[in-house]
């Protein structure tokens, strides 16, 4: 509707449901155009007769049609003072248009700039700071610390091997990387889902965050319960099953010290997780960056510590009580359903609940075969000294891999198409090249995260070495041998990262959710297959008698 003022040195008040309001001046009267927000414009020269402007009983459709000149503007101007008018039929009501602004408004505020242009930029507003070294001083300190902690771990398990619960139950070696893993599967994912939400800005508000806190933690407990419970299945089936040998009494045992050890240790890396990813926000830095890698330099120290004494305890009590190990078992479950509930509250968490399962189980069944290596290898005396080494390769490997699908995820949340829809621009199976040497963000971070590998193994190395953990001399063959197994392992996860987190965009998969628990399993695995080689290897260029191999 166009209203003419009474003051002709005044613009008319034009109220229009869409479009926007250009003021022409031809001469001496003003002329009013009105353009469509498609950027059509469309003039039309008033009638001399009157005509009232209508609305159609349509519900928002508009029709403007000849309007007179005022007599208050003819008598100052005279007949060839006439005014002019853009008219077009509106058909979107003020509904559309608040909504058409409100995306505008935020898409603006998203992107921190004014520019409404349609092109997407290459790089996240956020992540245009991050230079090479930004990345590598932001993760070069969480590195090593997870570092040491496998380090710490591994020392853990050169020494419980003897200890007589993973003597006669050998079967708890299965479980070692399957509940390792769990960092990977539920820690780690746990802290790539946070990140990305307190980069999103879905953390801002004290109301959010906690319940994001809530749902994410009742929801580890849930899957630590069950993925607790299926590995201790996985090390009965790929223990016993194939010789033939079954005793209840064990079978009870694994249970119940995997689903206690699973339950306390995702609680407690669950909460360090959360104050790790609200500390870093406060100070600036990209959780992205640091919460994976803090996650596993406790995570294995924790989990494996728990299980050697939890799985020693409830073997003493196995001699004694029959009651004690399906006990336990039955209190962790019986709290599976309050898990459940409080999870299901949350909209964030809902949806992973239902659907967040075929990741975990599927890693957990990945990472069992790799518990099936260790327990076939360390039960040899010539390779028992791989112990010690098998939570710092693997560990380095799922550390990396999981800081890089936590990048890529982010990345892919703030700047990708929406997820589920085909983009043309998406590499359908990267190259080696595209992954390490483009000029993308993504290939600056995984150049940087395989740069650590070595100075980073080397100084684990040496701090086993220092430590007298094992008894493996660090030979100059050994080193070459080892850290030529690191290197591919990680060449591999990150390649296998820079594919799998787009494939599972494409796809409507949130790679938060269902990538890093394939890549560090995937870890598990080749870290300890290539770790068995190289011991091999040793063995056979050795004179197979010597004390550098194995105990």
């Amino acid at each position: 509707m166009v209203h003419w003022s009474k003051d002709q040195d005044k613009l008319p008040d034009i109220d229009m449901s869409s479009g926007a309001i250009e003021m022409k001046k031809e001469g001496m009267p003003l002329t009013p155009t009105f353009q469509s927000a498609n950027g059509s414009v469309h003039p039309v020269i008033l009638a001399e007769d009157p005509e009232e402007v209508r609305q159609e009983p349509g519900g928002g459709e508009y029709e403007l049609t000849e309007v007179t000149s005022f007599p208050d503007r003819a008598s100052d101007h005279g007949d060839d003072d006439r005014s002019e008018v853009v008219v077009i039929d509106c058909h979107a009501n003020a509904k559309g248009q608040r909504e058409e602004d409100a995306l505008l408004e935020n898409a603006s505020q998203s992107n921190g700039s004014d520019d409404t242009s349609t092109d997407l930029s290459p790089e996240p507003p956020a992540s245009l700071k991050e230079t090479s070294f930004t990345i590598g001083l932001q993760t070069v300190f969480p590195f090593l610390l997870a570092g040491f902690g496998t380090v710490a771990a591994g020392m853990v398990l050169d020494i419980v091997q003897h200890w007589r619960v993973f003597t006669d139950v050998t079967e708890v070696f299965i479980l070692v990387p399957a509940l390792l893993g769990l960092k990977g599967n539920l820690e780690m994912t746990l802290a790539s889902r946070l990140s990305t939400a307190a980069n999103i800005g879905q953390m801002d508000t004290a109301e959010d965050m906690w319940n994001m806190i809530m749902g994410n933690l009742a929801l580890i407990q849930v899957q630590a319960t069950v993925v607790g419970f299926l590995a201790s299945l996985a090390a009965v089936t790929f223990g016993w099953i194939p010789d033939g040998h079954f005793r209840l009494g064990h079978a009870v045992l694994l249970c119940a010290s995997s689903v206690a050890t699973a339950f306390i240790a995702s609680l407690a890396l669950g909460l360090i997780m959360i104050g790790v990813i609200i500390l870093s926000r406060k100070v600036g830095i990209n959780p992205d960056n640091v919460a994976t890698p803090i996650a596993a330099s406790l995570g294995d120290l924790i989990t494996l510590s728990l299980l050697a004494g939890i799985s020693t305890g409830l073997f003493k009590e196995l001699e004694h009580n029959d009651y004690a190990n399906p006990l336990v078992c039955a209190v962790f479950v019986a709290l599976c359903p309050v898990w459940v509930l409080i999870a299901r509250k949350i909209p964030s968490t809902r949806e992973v609940l239902y659907s967040g399962w075929e990741p975990v189980i599927i890693a957990m069944a990945i990472s069992s075969i790799g518990g099936l290596i260790l327990d076939k290898t360390v039960s040899d005396p010539n390779f028992a000294g791989m112990a010690v080494f098998t939570p710092v390769i693997n560990g380095v490997g799922g550390n990396l891999v999981a800081v890089q699908a936590s990048r890529i995820s982010t990345y892919l949340h703030m700047n990708g198409v929406p997820m589920g829809e085909p983009n043309t621009n998406a590499r359908k199976c990267p190259t080696p090249c595209t992954t390490f040497f483009s000029s993308t963000l993504n290939s600056r971070s995984a150049r940087v995260l395989f740069l650590l590998v070595a100075p980073g193994h080397l100084v684990f190395l040496y701090t086993i070495h220092s430590l007298r953990g094992g008894n493996t001399s660090l030979t100059s063959v050994f080193i070459v041998i080892y850290m030529t197994a690191a290197l591919l392992q990680v060449i591999i996860l990150l390649y296998l990262a820079d594919w799998m987190v787009n494939w599972m965009w494409g796809r409507g998969m949130d790679p938060d959710n269902f990538s890093i628990p394939y890549l560090t399993a995937l870890g598990d695995l080749l870290g300890t297959g290539f770790l068995a080689l190289c011991f091999h290897i040793m063995w056979l260029i050795s004179d197979k008698k010597d004390a550098d191999v194995g105990d």
